[in-house]
């Protein structure tokens, strides 16, 4: 990895701006990656499908620890359907199917995308994002 991508990575990490209690969450759920222990819980409050803010607490590693906290950064003021749009494309990006116009959708959280060639990693990267289409699609079932 680069490092202007380790630079990113080591910020979201050391000082990152997402991870605290948010009061009232409508959505609250847990993620675990069982293979090295990172457990995150992802908080979010929507109003009328909008994502009005977002939070996460948990342990894990650096590379999931910054990953969920681009994710909220880029999620909060989204509608549900564009918040979902970006898992996707981060999903996409991470197997190396995204295109180029795909990944500056990305913007700060392409800087994950080495990540893909560590396939011991993939499941921290991806952890923040499986975690918000779960509690998304438990939204819609309930």
């Amino acid at each position: 990895m680069n490092n202007f991508y380790n630079e990113i990575l080591t910020e979201h990490n050391v000082r990152p701006e997402f991870k605290y209690d948010l009061p009232c969450p409508t959505i609250q759920l847990e993620g675990v990656n069982p293979n090295c222990g990172d457990d995150i819980w992802l908080n979010l409050q929507l109003k009328d499908g909008v994502i009005e803010d977002a939070s996460f607490n948990g342990d894990g590693c650096a590379i999931s620890q910054a990953s969920a906290d681009i994710m909220i950064g880029m999620i909060v003021g989204k509608t549900e359907a564009e918040a979902l749009h970006l898992a996707d494309l981060f999903l996409k990006m991470i197997k190396g199917t995204a295109t180029s116009e795909e990944l500056e959708e990305l913007e700060e959280a392409s800087a994950l995308q080495d990540i893909s060639h560590m396939p011991a990693r993939v499941k921290c990267a991806v952890l923040g994002w499986h975690t918000l289409q779960e509690a998304l699609k438990k939204e819609h079932s309930a």
